[in-house]
């Protein structure tokens, strides 16, 4: 593990920042494009479960000391579980309906977390670092490569499929003996998996949490680095994640205008590239290609045309 913390120690601690931030930024971002981009289920509320996977990682580390990679694994579960429980009652909702009611759900948590003695109230917690021989950094991106390797396959599975089902036409879907209620809850509930674990990493990584951090801004923050790379696309999720959570940083010398270049961005991509940067992107026929072999689609349409 040594030479772990060695290539750590090479890199600049300013870049290091942004390459973390990147990683769990990518990781939040997949979370929610499950349930966005690949369900069509509009939610406002992803910083929500965010927050439960930081604070219930803090505590985990606080008050238990249990290895990193079990604390991420139950503030996953814990968040997935009040995701499910959550989803059950507002996934019958829709459209607007279904975005306000994650919205009003994200502000009981945050007004939750505010009055609460073991969050600390609104003072926050202060975080001990993980007791794990690897780098902060090496979790982060680990995690962040599962996310999309896990992601790239749940979306071409039969489940998937189905996702994007019920995205395209509820109704239809239905009809084809999709259960809509339950691969809506199953669907929520892997996004808030995400969110959860994103939340773990990152309350480790800035060593402090507060519920004021984890508002709506946060949300909008998140659906931005999907919309920008495209909705359902996990090649444009990553790379509009990328973008943005690096985008602070280079946009420092006017951060009070940083939300109005955002939104001058997102006009811009709706007027000019309403699909987002890479939206129709996919991701496994990227790797395909990179490694010499054709993708699927190329190979089913080549069978077309000789047929």
């Amino acid at each position: 593990m040594g030479a772990l913390q060695s290539i750590v120690a090479m890199v600049d601690p300013y870049v290091l920042q942004i390459l973390v931030n990147i990683g769990i930024a990518i990781v939040l971002a997949l979370g929610l494009n499950v349930i966005t981009g690949i369900t069509g289920q509009l939610s406002l509320g992803h910083a929500a479960f965010m927050s439960i996977g930081a604070f219930t990682s803090a505590l985990i580390t606080i008050k238990l000391g249990l290895p990193f990679g079990l604390n991420l694994l139950l503030s996953g579960i814990i968040a997935a579980a009040i995701g499910a429980a959550i989803g059950y009652p507002i996934l019958r909702l829709t459209g607007d309906y279904l975005a306000i009611c994650t919205l009003g759900f994200a502000e009981i948590v945050k007004v939750v977390f505010l009055n609460l003695d073991i969050t600390n109230r609104a003072l926050g917690l202060t975080v001990p670092p993980p007791k794990s021989p690897i780098p902060m950094p090496f979790y982060v991106w680990g995690v962040a490569i599962l996310s999309i390797v896990f992601v790239c396959f749940m979306k071409e599975s039969r489940f998937g499929r189905a996702l994007k089902a019920i995205r395209d036409d509820e109704i239809a879907a239905e009809a084809m003996g999709i259960n809509i209620t339950r691969y809506k809850i199953q669907s929520f509930a892997i996004g808030s998996f995400l969110a959860g674990v994103g939340g773990g990493l990152y309350a480790h990584f800035l060593n402090y949490i507060n519920p004021s951090d984890f508002g709506f801004l946060k949300s909008v923050d998140i659906l931005s680095m999907m919309v920008l790379g495209g909705l359902g696309s996990i090649a444009g999720t990553v790379f509009g994640a990328s973008v943005l959570a690096a985008a602070p940083e280079f946009l420092r010398f006017m951060a009070q205008y940083r939300m109005l270049v955002y939104g001058g961005l997102l006009v811009f991509m709706m007027v000019f590239r309403p699909n987002g940067l890479l939206g129709g992107v996919n991701f496994t026929d990227l790797v395909l290609r990179a490694i010499g072999r054709k993708p699927a689609t190329a190979e089913i349409n080549e069978r077309h045309n000789k047929g």
